[in-house]
C-alpha cells in the first residue's frame, strides 16, 4: 500500500524493501536511502533497535515510522533514536503524502541546516562569541521546524524577510501584500507585465506552502500534543481552529481533505516578527 502511494503521488522512489529490522541493515547500509519507513514491530529486531543499529554505523538519512503504538513513552524513545515522524496504522494516504512530502525538502537541505543549528547553539552558550546569522539562515531554520524548507515558496519567504528586515521603516507592520509581492518581483522583472504575472505566482507560491505547514503541524499534534514545535507555531500562525479541523480529519483516517481557511497576511506578520526577535539577538 505504502509503495503504490508513493509511486502514484510520485512521491520518491523505492529502492528497496527488507522483511525484518535485521534484513535491513546491510540493504540500507548499502543504498543509503534519504528516507526509511520503518515498522516499529518487526522480528529479530524492533523499529527502534533497528534505528540505533543504523546510527551506530554511520547512516545518516531520516526515519518514519510506522505504528499503531500510541503509548507517549515509546514514541517519546522514538524520537529521541532519530525519527522524524509517524505514520498511524491504518495508513492513510493524506497522512503519508503530507510526511513525505515534509521529508524531502528538509532531506535537500540538510546540511545546510546543520550549519544552522551550529550557529543557533552558538547563540545559547556563554562559552562562545555569538555569531551573526543571515535573514536566509533563521527564516530557513524557522521553516524547517514547519517542515516546510523544500517548498518553493519557502524561497519567496527568505526574500520578503530580508527586504522587511532591510527596509528605512521602524514599523513592525507588513505593508500591504501587494506591495510586498511587486518588491521581490521587481527586482528580478523589468517588464510591468511580467511583474504583474510573478505577484499572482508569489501568492499562488506562498498558499501551497503555508497550507502544507498547516498539514504538518496538524500531523505533529494527532501524534503528539505536547510537541513543542506544535505548541509553537500551530496557535502562533494559524486560526487554531483550523488546525483542528484538520487534525480531526488525520484522527478519522479521512482521505477527503476539507478546505481550509489561511491568512497569509498573518502568517507573513507573525514570520516577520519571529526573524526580526532572532536577527537582533545575534546582531
Amino acid at each position: 500500500m505504502l509503495k503504490k502511494i508513493i509511486s502514484e503521488g510520485k512521491l520518491g522512489d523505492v529502492v528497496g524493501e527488507a522483511e525484518s529490522g535485521a534484513h535491513s541493515l546491510p540493504l540500507i547500509l548499502s543504498i543509503r536511502p534519504a528516507v526509511v519507513l520503518i515498522d516499529f514491530l518487526m522480528p529479530n529486531l524492533d523499529g527502534i533497535e533497528t534505528i540505533e543499529q543504523l546510527r551506530i554505523q554511520g547512516f545518516q538519512g531520516q526515519f518514519i515510522m510506522i505504528s499503531q503504538i500510541e503509548n507517549k513513552e515509546i514514541v517519546g524513545e522514538a524520537y529521541e533514536k532519530g525519527v522524524e515522524f509517524f505514520i498511524h496504522k491504518p495508513i492513510n494516504r493524506l497522512e503519508v503524502q503530507s510526511i513525505l512530502k515534509k521529508t524531502v525538502g528538509q532531506y535537500r537541505l540538510r546540511q545546510s541546516l546543520m550549519t544552522i543549528r551550529e550557529s543557533l547553539a552558538y547563540m545559547e552558550s556563554d562559552k562562545f562569541t555569538q555569531k551573526q546569522l543571515s535573514v536566509k539562515e533563521i527564516v530557513y531554520s524557522i521553516l524547517n521546524d514547519m517542515g516546510i524548507i523544500g517548498e518553493s515558496g519557502s524561497g519567496d519567504m527568505v526574500l520578503m524577510m530580508e527586504f522587511l528586515i532591510n527596509r528605512n521603516d521602524s514599523t513592525a507592520l507588513l505593508p500591504p501584500l501587494k506591495d510586498l509581492y511587486e518588491a521581490i518581483s521587481s527586482s528580478n522583472k523589468a517588464d510591468i507585465l511580467d511583474i504583474k504575472k510573478e505577484t499572482k505566482s508569489i501568492e499562488q507560491r506562498l498558499r501551497r506552502a503555508i497550507i502544507a505547514a498547516l498539514n504538518n503541524l496538524a500531523s505533529l499534534g494527532t501524534l503528539d500534543y505536547t510537541n513543542p514545535n506544535f505548541e509553537y507555531y500551530a496557535p502562533r500562525y494559524f486560526d487554531f481552529q483550523e488546525i483542528r479541523v484538520r487534525m480531526k480529519e488525520l484522527n478519522q483516517n479521512s482521505n477527503e481533505a476539507t478546505k481550509v481557511k489561511i491568512n497569509i497576511k498573518k502568517f507573513l506578520q507573525v514570520l516577520f516578527l519571529d526573524t526580526a526577535e532572532k536577527y537582533s539577538q545575534t546582531s
